[in-house]
């Protein structure tokens, strides 16, 4: 092994350096000017370096620049073409915000939009600016822009801790690591606070509000540190790809993968970005697992919106998100860790008070006991951190009146059952009585009201049942553990029931989602063409989500619809939203953070190459747009309509294929063919007049006949050869027309034999017609050639001496000729072949043929409106059977 060879990186290596150039060369690059606070000068240097792409020729313009009033950097701003602002109402008010249609449509070489975290006025096609600048990415622009570091998803809560204030606009740390360049804009904290004293970064009211709550020193200092340690980690992360692209011998580390367990509860999303920030200084791959239990199924409708949050803000951090149905948190955490080779396990700190833990040990003890070899994080929660908008949580389901109520009828039925059966059974036996009714209340009206009947039912048997009786006191003490025994029995057997009901209905959940997929898939599989797959979609989507449905897919360069609900007619809106879900590969509308105030849900059906359409669906519950299961559903089906859809594009471009092949085999059949049958006859007769020309005064006469006749069947044979081409074309352009006239079967058969008299020479010919059969309304010409095909192909296939039998009848409404010889017969499996163009079978030697004399007796028949048929004769032979409609 060579030096080179121990340098030369790895294929891997390799590998993603070319996805990364390719993912570069597609997109625009991002470049950005990180501060660690407002007023640090990063509008200013981004305006600097604009100025100067300008003077090396790029096209720059200012999509979206807030100067704030500042002279220095309204200076800046001269002699950079400034996009216009769009003006959104809001309220009553019009507040500016950047235009990307604009920017697209003008398509500069660099676009420089300030203030990457700001959130977009309601009814802009985005909700936050950064996505408005990955779209202007996605269309190859290149973007400068501003950003500070607290507004950083993996360091909001980070930033909160350190100055109390909690960051509300937020940008995904995948913006960061797809930057082309990230330039850090600093200045000392004290050269900022004299900046903010003299009216540079704020008027002088909020410059004293922002001193006081934000801009106080130490917490300048320690944002200044995460601006600076995240610039470093990113010049790190360049110079590792670097050494490994070029195979530099290094410290490389082990490859690490963390897990991030989250529940829904507020905290999180506390637990996310710690993982995301502890899986940047492993330089890790990291996953986000939601476990849902079957106890946990009313949890995770009361909160499904906040793990639905919970898993997109994961997803947008750069993680792999997973959702796991399990009967134990703990098992199913280490089940997936193991498979998923993870070594760290990252889980919150209980914050549950400690005598719940004798009672129910927490999940977090449980994973560190099941954990093995993988290491545990357990990361405190701050109680006095900031709790999430209680608008976002959802008020928790009471239970109706009415089960409570049923529970009281419950325990007075048990009663009365205990007091009609008292004289035949002692009181510690009437106990099983009120179990019952627990379990029936378990069972038809819940937990709650299950241990209320179990309370009631103590009670009530205490009262009436156990001596002294009307009165809660008791007089032998065992009853006391009778009442204990029967509540913590009767809140067991309730507990499990109340399980076992919540298991019933996931697995009915499921199993409703499955069918749903199990039908479409089926009725996708069936389907050969777009209509029907379409239609499938529409029933299936309508029928499981009692959704309305559009499916749109490209015409040209524009969306249209190519199926919907009834009563669905997208509007003008509608369409656009789907376009731009279609371009973007994104999903946009109701439900999501583009386009959210469109009614259509629109996702993009993507395949392995390309995006094939949009499925847009509209909702009755708007609530289950942001519902996990319906989400997850509709993914699916949007999944299965894109491989459909593929299947049957492929399906159609391999028949298109198929096509192609049999016209080049055909052509190459024809050529083969035409320089054959051309070629032999045309020598013959050249090489006949040559004879005569050279030897005309030496040939004996019978000499010369006999090469005039040789010469003469030669060109008869180029004459039917040539014809039979003509007539082919004529029969697959269409252009054949028919003249019919009544026409007697004798005379048809007559002008066919007299055609071929030279040909049959003294072959025997036997022709069986009736006196009786009656005339047939047919073209006489094309008749006429079909016959002398037919007999000219007995002659090529048949002894000598074999004669050729020529038989008609009429049976019911057919007319059925046959013509039939004696000779070896063909294969079965070549019956229906024999009537396919340039077909043949293995020939007796010498015997020439192109094969389109039964093709074109098939076209002649079928035009009158006939059938043609080929059968072995039992005795040896071929027959075949012309039938034409009398």
């Amino acid at each position: 092994m060579t030096e080179n060879d121990v340098n030369r990186p790895s294929p891997e290596a390799m590998l993603k350096l070319a996805q990364a150039e390719e993912e570069q060369t597609a997109l625009g690059k991002l470049r950005i000017f990180l501060g660690y606070a407002a007023g640090v000068g990063k509008t200013y240097t981004m305006l600097e370096a604009a100025r100067q792409r300008k003077r090396e020729g790029r096209d720059v313009v200012a999509a979206y620049v807030e100067s704030h009033g500042r002279a220095e950097t309204d200076a800046l701003l001269e002699g950079l073409e400034i996009i216009p602002k769009a003006h959104i109402e809001y309220q009553g008010v019009l507040l500016p915000e950047l235009d990307t249609d604009a920017v697209l449509a003008r398509r500069p070489q660099i676009a420089l939009v300030d203030e990457l975290a700001h959130t977009n006025a309601p009814g802009s096609r985005h909700e936050k600016r950064w996505q408005d600048v990955e779209e202007l990415l996605s269309a190859g622009i290149d973007v400068y822009t501003t950003v500070n570091v607290q507004h950083f998803d993996s360091l909001k809560d980070i930033v909160t801790q350190i100055t109390g204030v909690a960051v509300r606009e937020t940008v995904p740390d995948s913006l960061l690591d797809q930057a082309a360049e990230i330039r850090l804009v600093d200045i000392p904290p004290d050269d900022l606070l004299q900046r903010l004293r003299e009216g540079k970064v704020y008027v002088p009211e909020q410059a004293a509000w922002a001193v006081e709550k934000f801009f106080r020193h130490g917490n300048l200092i320690a944002l200044r540190e995460l601006s600076l340690r995240r610039t470093a980690a990113r010049v790190d992360d360049e110079m590792r790809a670097y050494m490994e692209s070029r195979a530099i011998p290094g410290p490389w580390p082990a490859a690490e993968r963390l897990m991030v367990c989250v529940s829904g509860s507020p905290f999180s999303e506390r637990l996310i970005r710690t993982t995301r920030h502890l899986a940047d200084e492993m330089n890790a791959t990291w996953h986000t697992v939601y476990i849902e239990t079957p106890g946990g199924g009313k949890h995770a409708l009361e909160n499904r919106e906040r793990v639905w949050k919970d898993l997109r803000l994961a997803e947008s951090l750069g993680s792999q998100v997973a959702t796991v149905s399990a009967a134990a948190v703990a098992d199913a955490a280490i089940d997936y860790a193991v498979r998923h080779n993870v070594t760290k396990v990252v889980v919150g700190k209980p914050s549950k008070p400690r005598w719940r833990e004798f009672l129910l040990p927490p999940t977090v003890d449980q994973i560190i006991r099941l954990s093995g070899a993988i290491d545990v994080h357990v990361v405190s929660v701050d109680p006095a951190m900031p709790k999430p908008d209680p608008a976002v949580a959802k008020p928790k389901k009471a239970m109706p009146l009415s089960g409570y109520l049923t529970s009281l009828a419950l325990v007075f039925a048990a009663t009365v059952v205990s007091m009609l059966v008292r004289p035949f059974f002692e009181p510690a036996n009437m106990v099983m009585i009120y179990l019952l009714v627990v379990v029936v209340a378990a069972l038809r009206l819940g937990q709650k009201p299950a241990i209320l009947t179990a309370f009631l039912g103590v009670l009530t048997f205490d009262f009436f049942f156990v001596p002294p009786h009307l009165t809660f006191a008791v007089a032998d003490t065992q009853y006391i553990i009778t009442f204990i025994a029967l509540f913590a029995v009767s809140v067991i057997i309730s507990s499990l029931v109340s399980k076992a009901r919540e298991q019933a209905e996931a697995v009915r959940v499921r199993e409703v989602q499955t069918n749903s997929l199990y039908h479409l898939s089926r009725d996708l599989a069936a389907t050969a063409d777009i209509e029907t797959l379409l239609e499938a979609v529409l029933n299936n989507l309508g029928e499981s989500l009692h959704a309305r449905v559009a499916v749109l897919l490209p015409e040209g360069e524009r969306l249209q619809v190519a199926a919907a609900s009834k009563g669905i007619h997208p509007s003008s809106k509608e369409l656009a939203v789907a376009d731009w879900a279609f371009r973007n590969r994104k999903e946009a509308g109701q439900g999501t953070e583009t386009l959210g105030s469109a009614e259509f849900l629109h996702l993009p059906l993507q395949s392995s190459g390309s995006v094939l359409g949009v499925l847009g669906i509209k909702l009755d519950n708007e609530a289950n747009y942001r519902s996990r299961q319906t989400r997850r559903l509709l993914d699916a089906f949007a999944s299965l309509t894109a491989m459909a859809l593929e299947r049957v594009q492929l399906s159609r471009q391999a028949e298109q294929a198929q096509i192609l092949q049999a016209r080049e085999n055909l052509e190459r059949a024809l050529l083969n063919s035409i320089s054959h049958d051309l070629r032999t006859p045309l020598v013959c007769i050249t090489g006949t007049l040559d004879t005569l020309r050279e030897r005309v005064h030496t040939l004996a006469d019978d000499a010369r006949l006999e090469l005039l006749d040789t010469a003469w069947e030669e060109a008869e044979r180029l004459n039917r050869f040539v014809g039979n081409l003509l007539d082919m074309t004529k029969l697959e352009a269409g252009a054949l027309k028919l003249r019919r006239e009544l026409c007697d079967v004798e005379d048809l058969v007559g002008c066919a034999l007299a055609a071929l008299e030279r040909r049959l020479g003294t072959r025997k010919v036997e022709v069986g017609i009736p006196v009786t059969l009656p005339p047939v309304r047919v073209d006489m010409t094309l008749m006429t050639q079909v016959l002398v095909n037919l007999v000219d192909n007995a002659v090529k296939y048949s002894p000598p001496s074999g004669p050729i039998e020529i038989a008609a009848r009429a049976e019911k409404e057919w007319l059925l000729i046959e013509v039939a010889d004696h000779g070896p017969g063909i294969p079965d499996h070549d019956l229906k072949r024999v009537f396919d163009k340039f077909y043949r079978i293995p020939v007796p030697e010498g015997t020439a043929g192109t094969g389109l004399g039964l093709s074109i007796c098939k076209g002649i028949v079928e035009a009158h409106g006939g059938k043609i048929r080929a059968e072995n004769r039992s005795g040896g032979g071929l027959s075949i059977i012309v039938a034409l409609p009398l």
